[in-house]
C-alpha cells in the first residue's frame, strides 16, 4: 500500500479571543484526510468553514490545537508538522510543499523574474549555469501565464492584483515539490489565465504531486479535482 504525502488525524483547531474576554471559537474539531501522490484534493464547504485554516495549519503558519500533521519525506520517516523545528519547516517548505496563499508576500525591489525563479536558484551556490537556467525557466512561466516581457525587470509590488497572484502562482508552481497548496488561485483571474492554471495543475497532478485546494469558481474545481473532501465533516466529532 503506498504511504500517503499526507496524512491528518484528529486535526482541530480553536481560537482564543483575547478582545472578547478569551472566549475560544472552535474552527475545526476532528479533520482526518489523507492524500497520495497523484491526487487533487479539493475542499469544499461554505465561507466560514475552516478551509484555508487547514491549509495554514498544514503548511504550519498556523499551530494545530490537536492531533497529527504528517507529511511524508523521501528516505525519511514523516514529519510531524506540529513538532517541526524552525529548521525543518523551512526546509520542509524549500522542498516538499509549496503553497500559493491569496496574498503574494515578497521582498521589495527584487524582479518579477528572479522572484519566479529564486525557488530554483536557492542552491545554485556561484553556478552561472544553475542561475541561467532558473531564469529561462521563469521566463518561460511567465510568459505562459501572460505577464507582458516589459514587466519582468519591476517588483511585483507595483502590479495590479491578478498580476501578483500569476506572480503568485508562478513562483510556487516553477519547482517540483511533492506537496502542493491551493488557496484559491484563480480568484482574480481572467478566464484565459484561469484555464492555464488548470493546465499547471492538471500537469502537477500527472506528474505525481499531491494538491490540496480550495477554487472559488466551481468549474475550476471540477477541471482539476480527482476527490472531493466536505469541510463541514471537520467540525464534528466522529
Amino acid at each position: 500500500m503506498t504511504t500517503p504525502l499526507l496524512q491528518l488525524t484528529g486535526v482541530a483547531k480553536r481560537f482564543t479571543l483575547h478582545n472578547q474576554n478569551g472566549i475560544e471559537l472552535s474552527v475545526l474539531t476532528n479533520a482526518n484526510l489523507s492524500v497520495s501522490a497523484g491526487e487533487c484534493v479539493v475542499l469544499d464547504g461554505p465561507s466560514g468553514m475552516g478551509k484555508s485554516t487547514l491549509l495554514k495549519m498544514i503548511y504550519a503558519n498556523y499551530c494545530t490545537s490537536a492531533g497529527s500533521i504528517a507529511v511524508a519525506l523521501p528516505g525519511r520517516a514523516p514529519l510531524e508538522v506540529s513538532q517541526a523545528t524552525p529548521r525543518e519547516l523551512v526546509q520542509l517548505r524549500k522542498d516538499t510543499i509549496g503553497y500559493v496563499s491569496q496574498f503574494l508576500r515578497v521582498i521589495p525591489r527584487v524582479s518579477a523574474l528572479d522572484v519566479v525563479a529564486e525557488p530554483l536558484m536557492e542552491d545554485a551556490g556561484d553556478s552561472p549555469e544553475i542561475l541561467e537556467s532558473a531564469r529561462e525557466q521563469a521566463r518561460a512561466l511567465l510568459t505562459r501565464l501572460r505577464i507582458p516581457e516589459r514587466l519582468w525587470h519591476l517588483p511585483p509590488a507595483t502590479f495590479s492584483g491578478g498580476e501578483q497572484q500569476r506572480i503568485n502562482i508562478a513562483r510556487n508552481m516553477i519547482k517540483a515539490r511533492p506537496l502542493l497548496l491551493l488557496d484559491e488561485p484563480t480568484a482574480s483571474l481572467d478566464a484565459a489565465n484561469t484555464q492555464t492554471v488548470i493546465d499547471l495543475i492538471c500537469e502537477a497532478t500527472a506528474r505525481g504531486a499531491a494538491i490540496v485546494g480550495i477554487f472559488h469558481d466551481a468549474h475550476v474545481g471540477d477541471a482539476v479535482a480527482t476527490r472531493r473532501v466536505n469541510v463541514a465533516n471537520f467540525r464534528n466529532p466522529a
